[in-house]
């Protein structure tokens, strides 16, 4: 089946790759995702990735803690860059070549993030990962992940998280909480719904990005997702011009 998307941009939270380990890697989801990921290419879908650095560390919990903010995000910054080489090395033993590139200078491990260059790395095939978020501190993964899917010029955002869309609370805490299949993002915004924080919201509002909200859990959920399958929930400006 020819994919719906050309290209995607796939945001995963850390605690995807942890598994049943209370923090760092299991080799098992990483594998498994990576195949996923394999398998896109295989049907022509040109992939961005960007992963968080949860499973490892988190600057906001540790300036909480009373470490320094900026020091606390940079630390964060850092653990995205240990996922996205433990992606890049389960990728690439299923021979899919592989670029990480981060927005903190670490040239000895991966590239720079230069955007012409990550355009051209997905161009002739290679699935792109982008660390260290954007660089900056008070800036989050989800941030990252809206600005590099709008500069790569993604037609989807997928959002891979612990849940199967968004809903109107914490279902893991509010057994009443109701699953929302579609919204607009203004209406995300309004109801403070924890979908992505603001500023990623905004970004894909203002960029015209649409935005799926989907479990990692779900093994070919993301492959019958960019075939058209209406998985998870679906946020997007309203404007549906076709």
């Amino acid at each position: 089946m020819e994919p719906r998307y050309r290209r995607i941009l796939l945001k995963l939270s850390g605690e995807a790759l942890m598994g049943e380990r209370e923090s760092g890697l299991d080799a098992g989801p990483v594998r498994r995702l990576a195949r996923e990921i394999v398998q896109l290419r295989g049907i022509g879908v040109e992939v961005g990735l960007v992963i968080g650095g949860g499973n490892i560390i988190r600057g906001a919990q540790l300036a909480s803690e009373g470490l320094d903010r900026v020091t606390g995000d940079h630390m964060g910054m850092l653990a995205t860059v240990i996922n996205a080489l433990a992606m890049q090395d389960a990728i690439e033993h299923l021979g899919q070549p592989v670029r990480v590139m981060s927005a903190l200078k670490v040239n000895q491990v991966c590239e720079d993030y230069i955007r012409r260059r990550a355009v051209r790395h997905l161009e002739k095939g290679r699935v792109v990962i982008f660390a260290a978020g954007l660089g900056n501190p008070f800036f989050t993964t989800d941030s990252a992940a809206s600005l590099r899917a709008i500069e790569i010029d993604a037609d989807l955002l997928i959002k891979a998280t612990k849940v199967d869309g968004v809903y109107s609370a914490d279902p893991f805490k509010d057994p009443a909480a109701e699953k929302i299949p579609y919204l607009t993002y203004d209406e995300a915004l309004q109801r403070r719904l924890a979908v992505m924080d603001t500023t990623a919201l905004v970004l894909c509002r203002d960029h015209n990005l649409p935005l799926r909200v989907m479990n990692v859990f779900e093994p070919g959920a993301i492959m019958r997702l960019v075939q058209g399958e209406d998985i998870g929930s679906l946020i997007d400006t309203g404007r549906h011009d076709d």
